[in-house]
């Protein structure tokens, strides 16, 4: 299914839903954001400190139709993520989709992990998600399809002994998304995933290490953000679909062994 599973209102918006995209100034949470803005969603563009990326989504994103807002948090960060919600739901108004985009993403191995990596992936990758779903399921309007999207990593249907803490983070946040699920699918809330391959070359990899890792898949190629964002938009469009996560990585998770190059050290 494609963007077209969202059905927007006859006014061109998709009745007055409001999104809050999390890691929206850049990369995959940017061009998510971009695609809620043209299905007629209201969107918070957040960002951590990439700031004049997010005004300038925003500003590009809004139109007569669509409001678009920059709001600032520091996932890694207890406090800051605990405004979170309330701020978006004070730019665009009662939220009910929330992508949950922004992650850390650094290597580390069991002889190189430090108290410092762990906590970094683990608050940012996994308590801050929990933290923002609670507090979305407590503003959540009644009689609307209330949908949470977890961006996990298709590694964790294939797992490697590389990126240690931030593989643990994504673990644990499938196994969330799954028993959150349940939990909130009573209230009209629904929680998937999304688990990508390769699909936007890290700022440290090489070209060659990009072509190796994207050639090694079952269909020789990863992903592009637009499948990315198809994905997320079969979600928006499939009320009767919750608990699930797809991964969109070129059949990279069905694959014993792939390049697991990310720095090119």
């Amino acid at each position: 299914m494609t963007r077209s599973a969202v059905r927007p209102a006859a006014d061109g918006r998709d009745s007055g839903r409001a999104a809050l995209v999390t890691g929206a100034g850049t990369r995959l949470g940017e061009a998510m954001a971009r695609a809620l803005g043209a299905a007629g969603f209201n969107v918070a563009v957040h960002y951590r400190s990439s700031e004049a990326a997010a005004a300038r989504v925003a500003s590009e994103i809004a139109t007569s139709l669509v409001t678009a807002k920059p709001v600032q948090a520091d996932l890694s960060d207890e406090a800051s993520t605990a405004g979170l919600i309330a701020k978006a739901v004070g730019a665009v108004g009662p939220l009910s989709l929330l992508v949950n985009s922004a992650s850390a993403f650094e290597a580390d191995e069991i002889e190189t992990m430090t108290k410092d990596s762990w906590d970094l992936h683990l608050n940012t990758n996994l308590r801050a998600p929990v933290k923002l779903t609670q507090d979305f399921a407590a503003q959540a309007v009644a009689g609307r399809d209330n949908l949470v999207v977890n961006m996990i990593d298709q590694r964790v249907l294939k797992l490697t002994p590389q990126f240690l803490s931030y593989t643990a983070s994504k673990a644990a946040l499938l196994a969330v998304t799954k028993t959150l699920a349940q939990a909130l699918g009573p209230s009209g809330i629904r929680v998937n995933a999304i688990g990508p391959g390769p699909t936007m070359r890290n700022k440290r990899q090489s070209e060659d290490d990009w072509r190796r890792q994207n050639e090694a898949t079952i269909l020789g190629h990863g992903a592009k953000p637009a499948d990315i964002v198809d994905a997320l938009m079969f979600f928006v469009g499939a009320p009767s679909v919750t608990g699930q996560m797809i991964a969109v990585d070129g059949g990279q998770h069905l694959v014993w062994r792939t390049p697991d190059v990310l720095v090119n050290e």
